[in-house]
């Protein structure tokens, strides 16, 4: 697919890999609007990318809310006459143990990392399908393919939202309606900002516009999905396909270090 004059929404736009993506695809001539809870975070992001000259819009919207995801088609509707590509992007992450971790803050992780896409996805394919080229870009994350002690909630709802586009994407074949699920590794963005696993915990980070050039590939090559990690990442998800008791005796050996890393990364 090509990005040039397509119309576009990204949820989770006003910063990290949202932000990023909007500018390559800015860059490659598509109209982008960005979707974020805070307007001052959505002000500051549309002046930025303003200096590119390009067509850029700005929606205030919590997307786990009703209201608020008709508020973004009507957008779409008044200002662009539909919607192209749908970017399912907007975050929430708490991490530590099962047991530490609230209700409400797993409830707010289901809502906004797995029910909001699905409902939002559910709402955008009367657009997406008069588009006739129609796109839906969920991003997951590498916890989807692999499971990471002390992010099982998390996981769960991005394994989910990854099998989902899988089971759309299937069920949209032939209708002018293409999905595709990216899974980034740990991302240098505000989301990670309260995360201490670093490198020696196997958490290799990369630039959001690493990501974002990954994903606009991706959408060139009409691609199923964009995996980030490398080779170490494959082989990570090989060994925990083959053989995951040594994957369990991995991360066993690093348990007590990775537990203190992780129990304040919290971005909800």
């Amino acid at each position: 697919m090509h990005l040039k004059g397509k119309r576009v929404v990204i949820t989770g736009g006003s910063s990290g890999i949202g932000l990023a993506l909007a500018r390559a695809m800015l860059a490659r001539g598509a109209r982008v609007a960005i979707v974020g809870r805070r307007q001052v975070e959505l002000d500051r992001a549309v002046a930025e990318l303003k200096v590119l000259g390009a067509s850029i819009g700005a929606i205030a919207a919590d997307v786990t809310r009703g209201p608020d995801r008709q508020k973004i088609l009507a957008y779409a509707k008044a200002e662009f006459d539909g919607m192209d590509i749908l970017v399912n992007n907007a975050g929430a992450v708490r991490a530590g143990r099962i047991e530490t971790i609230s209700e409400g803050e797993i409830r707010a992780m289901v809502e906004v990392n797995l029910l909001a896409p699905i409902l939002l996805t559910r709402e955008a394919l009367p657009y997406l399908r008069v588009s006739g080229h129609g796109l839906i870009v969920n991003v997951t994350s590498a916890a989807a393919l692999t499971g990471v002690p002390f992010y099982g909630s998390y996981a769960a709802t991005k394994a989910g939202l990854a099998r989902f586009g899988e089971a759309l994407r299937r069920e949209l074949k032939g209708e002018g309606v293409h999905v595709l699920t990216v899974y980034p590794i740990a991302t240098e963005t505000p989301m990670m900002a309260t995360s201490k696993a670093g490198v020696d915990l196997g958490f290799a980070r990369e630039s959001a516009v690493d990501v974002s050039a990954a994903i606009v590939e991706g959408i060139e090559a009409n691609a199923l999905e964009v995996a980030r990690g490398g080779d170490a990442r494959a082989k990570l998800i090989g060994l925990n396909r083959e053989n995951p008791l040594a994957l369990d005796e991995s991360f066993f050996g690093i348990k007590a270090e990775l537990e203190a890393a992780t129990r304040d990364h919290k971005a909800l």
